[in-house]
């Protein structure tokens, strides 16, 4: 955990309140959770910026600093102009370091070069390239590695195929879902029609050239 961001208290909550706080440059937020009453926050808006740029900043846990005081929290939500695409709003929830959450992790695939499907042209469709999860706040791993070294043309990768990190589980638990499939790529493909193709027209070719069978009139 990298990002620490330094926060004032907004006395008073409201759009009015977050419109102000916009035109003095910052980012308003919100802290909430914890057993404890939501607290109305503002960032500076170059360090949103910064730490958005990070990659460690959505679905991550984080510090926010006030007054010295620091308190770990989980970037919830971050909500961006329709227009320019700059952030307008910030939701964080308290956490500890055991506190079971849900977030998304981005998938690593590993083994691309030993995969047999691969070799032979295939393609790596992939279904999913990140996996939602449950795990403790202070656990939540960087990604999560899908190998698919054994994967061979038209197998099939599911969420059972992947190892997870220690207490860190899947959201999903009601089906084995898809992470990524490994299809014939369209050359492939263009390539056995082709074949196909030939082969038939050979065997015409080889019909064509039998004999046909004389006939005489019997008398």
């Amino acid at each position: 955990m990298s990002v620490v961001l330094d926060v004032d208290i907004r006395e008073n909550s409201g759009s009015g309140n977050a419109r102000a706080a916009r035109r003095n440059g910052l980012v308003p937020g919100v802290v909430y959770g914890g057993d404890e009453a939501p607290v109305s926050i503002s960032f500076k808006y170059n360090e949103v910026l910064r730490a958005l740029n990070s990659g460690q900043f959505l679905q991550s846990m984080i510090e926010i600093s006030h007054d010295g005081k620091k308190q770990k929290v989980l970037t919830k939500d971050v909500q961006f102009h329709p227009v320019s695409d700059m952030p307008v709003h910030v939701d964080l929830f308290r956490v500890t370091d055991k506190t079971i959450i849900e977030v998304e992790v981005s998938v690593n695939f590993i083994g691309e070069e030993e995969s047999p499907g691969l070799k032979e042209g295939g393609t790596l469709n992939v279904v999913r390239h990140a996996i939602e999860v449950k795990c403790p706040a202070g656990e939540i791993p960087d990604s999560i590695e899908a190998d698919v070294s054994k994967l061979e043309i038209g197998d099939t990768l599911h969420m059972s195929d992947v190892s997870l990190p220690k207490n860190v589980k899947p959201s999903i638990t009601d089906r084995d879902f898809t992470i990524a499939t490994l299809i014939a790529s369209r050359a492939l493909i263009e390539e056995d029609e082709d074949e196909a193709v030939e082969g038939e027209e050979g065997e015409n070719v080889a019909a064509d050239e039998v004999p046909a069978t004389e006939q005489t009139d019997e008398d």
